[in-house]
């Protein structure tokens, strides 16, 4: 159904993993260290990728770093640690989901499944975030085109994850009205998938720090504490 490439340098983990995913009609195709897979990534892009973050030669979340800076794929980060500071630093670089070891098949399964769905990278047409979530959307200097995952703000193209995207779309569809993190998770995850606030706030300020690059002044996304965030469209 979809090409995986998975990095992570525990055998046994790679083994089970890979049978797992390849009973599910995924092709899986493995690297045991960062730099190997990295350079796989590079030039030959998958349907999604899953990192473990400590590894030798290079740890997946600089993997995860060097990746961001040309392409969007999916990303779902495999860790032993239980630091929350590891989550939030993976979210902050651009992962898409996160999953702590040890970690029952079932649910990595699920979350692949959470995760390729959203893209349309299963064969179906990705899910819709809303009412109307396929047709283009324009709010003053911003462009979504949901069929492309495509989004400019002033003509300028702007590189967004696949939940990135959804959050944005999620929050454009309707300026000025105030979307909980609970409306904003909803929009972006799969039922089956919890995250907490803070996820969602790492995606926003992600998102932000990506639409200042082309637009130093971009506020467009706002923030009411304690409420949530809404879309001001200027």
């Amino acid at each position: 159904m979809a090409n995986i490439t998975l990095v992570d340098d525990d055998e046994n983990i790679v083994a089970s993993v890979s049978l797992a995913l390849e009973s599910h009609g995924h092709k899986v195709t493995a690297w045991h260290d960062g730099a190997s897979g990295l350079e796989a990534l590079e030039a030959s892009p998958p349907d999604l990728a899953i990192l473990d973050v400590k590894m030798p030669r290079m740890d997946g979340m600089e993997v995860l770093r060097r990746l961001r800076q040309t392409s969007q794929i999916p990303v779902i980060m495999l860790t032993s640690k239980d630091e929350e500071i590891d989550e939030i630093l993976g979210f902050n670089l651009g992962a898409d989901d996160y999953i702590h070891k040890p970690f029952s098949q079932r649910l990595l399964i699920e979350r692949v499944k959470a995760l390729l769905r959203r893209t349309g990278a299963d064969g179906a047409e990705p899910e819709p975030s809303g009412e109307g979530s396929t047709k283009a959307i324009r709010r003053g200097k911003l462009s979504m085109d949901p069929a492309r995952h495509e989004s400019t703000w002033e003509g300028k193209p702007v590189k967004l994850t696949v939940t990135e995207f959804l959050l944005l779309q999620a929050l454009a569809q309707r300026p000025g009205f105030v979307k909980s993190r609970d409306n904003l998770m909803d929009a972006a995850y799969d039922d089956q998938v919890y995250v907490d606030d803070r996820t969602i706030d790492s995606h926003v300020k992600r998102m932000r720090k990506k639409f200042r690059v082309v637009d130093p002044e971009f506020d467009a996304i706002e923030t009411l504490y304690g409420v949530g965030y809404r879309y001001r469209e200027s």
